[in-house]
């Protein structure tokens, strides 16, 4: 007695679940094969495709060539600024060690040229911000004298050798039973200048 198979392909369940993942997972797959195949080329590309791909690796080099070359000059204006900055403030400002003696004789010997009589002085030191080495100096001077005096003194203060700042400048005429004392002026001077210390060390 003979037996017969059926050899016919099994039918696919569409409406099974798990037939259509598969299925979407096969043409996923197959889609991602040929993308990494079109990225990749590892087939190797034409002459024209190498030759492009040099050109642009070229240009690619000259760009960075030139930033570079942009940064290294960046740095050069950078060193120099610095540079000039130190220079301006080792020949404009003085150490605090001797801040007073130094500033406190110049303005003492300028109102003697001027022929201005001194009168007592106030002082005030704030840190400069953004630095903590580098401080304002604020100096609050009062003079008696003429006005020609006055001109003079204010001359003198302008072409000090030091970084000396005119903030403010008020004068009256002084109240005075002498004759001349018309002719006379009260005159209070608020100067600023600039102090080196060492960082987070003040006068």
């Amino acid at each position: 007695m003979s037996k017969s198979f059926n050899l016919a392909a099994p039918r696919l369940n569409l409406k099974d679940p798990r037939v259509l993942v598969r299925a979407a997972l096969g043409v996923l797959l197959a889609a991602n094969i040929a993308a990494a195949l079109m990225a990749f080329k590892p087939w190797g590309g034409s002459a024209e495709d190498l030759a492009r791909q040099q050109v642009d690796m070229q240009q690619q080099l000259t760009a960075m060539q030139a930033r570079l070359e942009k940064t290294k000059a960046l740095v050069a204006k950078a060193e120099r600024a610095r540079k000039d900055g130190d220079a301006f403030l080792a020949e404009y400002t003085v150490e605090r060690q001797s801040t007073f003696s130094t500033i406190m004789a110049e303005l003492e010997h300028e109102a003697q040229e001027a022929g201005i009589q001194s009168r007592p002085v106030n002082t005030e030191l704030d840190p400069v911000e953004g630095s903590d080495s580098l401080y304002q100096l604020s100096i609050n001077a009062s003079y008696e004298g003429s006005y020609s005096n006055l001109t003079k003194l204010i001359n003198l203060l302008d072409k000090s050798p030091r970084f000396l700042i005119i903030e403010s400048l008020t004068a009256a005429p002084q109240q005075s039973q002498q004759a001349n004392a018309g002719d006379l002026l009260s005159v209070n001077i608020k100067v600023d200048t600039f102090v080196r210390g060492k960082p987070g060390n003040p006068i």
